[in-house]
């Protein structure tokens, strides 16, 4: 059978590749073709084309490149059309893939949709279209099935796919010491604005802790010189396409929101959550998005077990603050790490990749 299958970030290619090898493994006949990156490729996907072209991030990054976003939906259309799939794979990306969504439906395209739209923090209202558009919509949080069973749409809970990739990334035994000091973590994002907006106030901690040794995660999709206009002549290493074996000897991370602040609880290291975006951005995602927290960890745990530094709260001051608490107090630590045992054990380990490869094929032979 046919796959098209829609990843438009880091996350998401990443779990998109564990669906493409499960969907080989499931279906001998499988051809898929994919937005996505290296590794859904890696896995055995035709990208059409690759995420670091599509990752516009907040409302004034998306005006001002309103024109490529535009130019690329009406291309996949087309694509889509012309490889003519016998199912239709939405992965997250709620933007792009709800306008192909509405799209697909029309056309008679069967739609599964895998990592759910957060409509749970803001256009909540938005539920209707995605019960008229989708087939069959898979969530990875647990409390999405009560969100969308109020809205009167019944979906079905596969797990996180984090814990099946963490859990076999912990047995692997380190592969890289980066120094003979402890490490910190810094992962500031996957995408250039990320980058700029935050690795800057990262690095301020780097001569205020001279007895730790500062790596950097440099994200697949971003080159070197990203992250070298920033380092200057920092004593940082910057490596790439390790980011578990990194974390596997973190003592403590400085981690922009999103899918790494969940990664680096998994692995049980001491974070802090660091965001600042564009104000304009910032100030209208205020208004309109109504959540407590920004990061996955405190999301999921519904209370703070990470600290969140946001927008102007991201300073050297409150930085510093922080992650000192982290190294030297061992009960906030050792507090920390008895909740990221509990956000395991309430994620479940559900064989997440191979439940999502069932659901699609059985909607693809509907």
């Amino acid at each position: 059978m046919r796959y098209y299958i829609i990843a438009g970030e880091a996350s998401g290619d990443l779990h998109g590749s564990n669906l493409i090898k499960q969907l080989h493994q499931q279906d001998v006949t499988a051809s898929i073709r994919a937005w996505g990156g290296d590794k859904m490729e890696a896995a055995g996907a035709t990208i059409v084309k690759h995420y670091r072209d599509l990752a516009f991030m907040g409302f004034v990054e998306v005006v001002k490149h309103l024109g490529t976003i535009l130019r690329n939906i009406s291309f996949c259309k087309q694509d889509i059309l012309q490889f003519q799939p016998d199912v239709l794979v939405l992965i997250d990306y709620p933007g792009f893939n709800m306008r192909i969504a509405a799209w697909a439906k029309k056309k008679g395209i069967k739609v599964v949709w895998y990592i759910s739209p957060q409509v749970w923090a803001w256009k909540a209202g938005r539920v209707k279209q995605l019960k008229r558009d989708v087939d069959k919509m898979l969530v990875i949080l647990p409390f999405e099935v009560d969100f969308y069973r109020q809205k009167a749409y019944e979906v079905t809970y596969v797990g996180h796919p984090l814990i099946e990739v963490v859990a076999e990334a912990r047995k692997q035994p380190i592969s890289q010491n980066f120094s003979h000091k402890p490490v910190i973590a810094l992962l500031p994002g996957s995408r250039k604005q990320e980058i700029a907006q935050k690795l800057p106030e990262m690095l301020k901690m780097v001569r205020l802790f001279p007895d730790f040794q500062f790596v950097i995660a440099q994200a697949p999709s971003m080159p070197e010189e990203e992250y070298r206009q920033w380092i200057k002549d920092e004593n940082v290493l910057l490596v790439w396409g390790q980011t578990y074996n990194l974390l596997q000897q973190a003592t403590a991370a400085l981690v922009t929101s999103g899918t790494a602040t969940l990664e680096t609880a998994l692995f049980g290291v001491p974070q802090v959550v660091c965001y600042r975006g564009n104000p304009v951005s910032y100030w209208l995602a205020k208004k309109i998005i109504h959540i407590r927290f920004i990061s996955l960890v405190n999301l999921i745990m519904d209370k703070e077990i990470v600290k969140e530094l946001i927008q102007d709260d991201l300073n050297e001051t409150a930085l510093r603050e922080e992650l000192d608490k982290i190294l030297r107090q061992a009960t906030y630590r050792n507090e920390m790490k008895e909740q990221y045992e509990k956000l395991w054990n309430l994620l479940g380990s559900q064989p997440t990749s191979l439940l999502v490869a069932q659901e699609v094929i059985a909607i693809a032979r509907r």
